[in-house]
């Protein structure tokens, strides 16, 4: 694939990843790829066979992104503490996003495992949040934590799906900064037992 041709499948990628966030997968047709990126319809088969595989690129990125977050978290501190700080403020670092839409992973997470008929593999479904429960239990196993690190680590991830999902309901900016913090007492104490 050329130049042109790898820029034309990230423009789709890009702008169904944005669709699938902002209206849902369900809600989003080809042809509203189509619009968003200006390419006919027709040419999206050249660079994807399916909607699903259009999907698995976005969840790919998605990846990807993360794994760019958890890496700022690593060299911003060695402190893994911290580094389990930072990740619980992400919500606050896309606020408006989380406000308007909810949490990227968690919507599309729910909305597809709902579907029965899916050909996406459970592993992709479960994809960014394996890849942040793995990074949480590395940061746990530094901390001393390696018999909890399984469950603190699907506490912390629930926690953090609960805040933006009623934050997002509402609407609720203050709601979104106290719960963070309160996130944060939650670490500092379960990891000082």
């Amino acid at each position: 694939m050329g130049t042109k041709g790898s820029a034309n499948r990230q423009r789709i990628v890009d702008a169904a990843d944005h669709l699938f966030y902002s209206r849902g997968y369900n809600q989003t047709s080809f042809s509203d790829i189509s619009d968003e990126t200006g390419i006919p319809r027709g040419n999206f088969y050249y660079y994807f066979k399916t909607k699903e595989d259009i999907l698995a690129a976005v969840v790919d990125a998605r990846v990807g992104e993360f794994k760019a977050v958890l890496k700022n978290c690593e060299e911003a501190t060695s402190d893994p503490m911290q580094r389990l700080h930072a990740l619980a403020q992400l919500p606050l670092q896309h606020e408006t996003q989380v406000l308007q839409y909810g949490c990227p992973i968690g919507s599309l997470s729910s909305e597809l495992v709902k579907e029965q008929d899916t050909e996406i593999s459970q592993v992709r479904l479960t994809a960014v949040f394996d890849l942040l429960k793995s990074w949480i239990i590395e940061q746990l196993d530094k901390l001393g934590q390696s018999s909890r690190g399984d469950d603190i680590a699907k506490d912390l991830l629930a926690r953090m799906q609960g805040i933006i999902l009623i934050a997002n309901v509402y609407n609720d900016a203050p709601f979104l900064h106290r719960s963070v913090n309160d996130l944060q007492s939650w670490l500092n104490q379960t990891l000082s037992n």
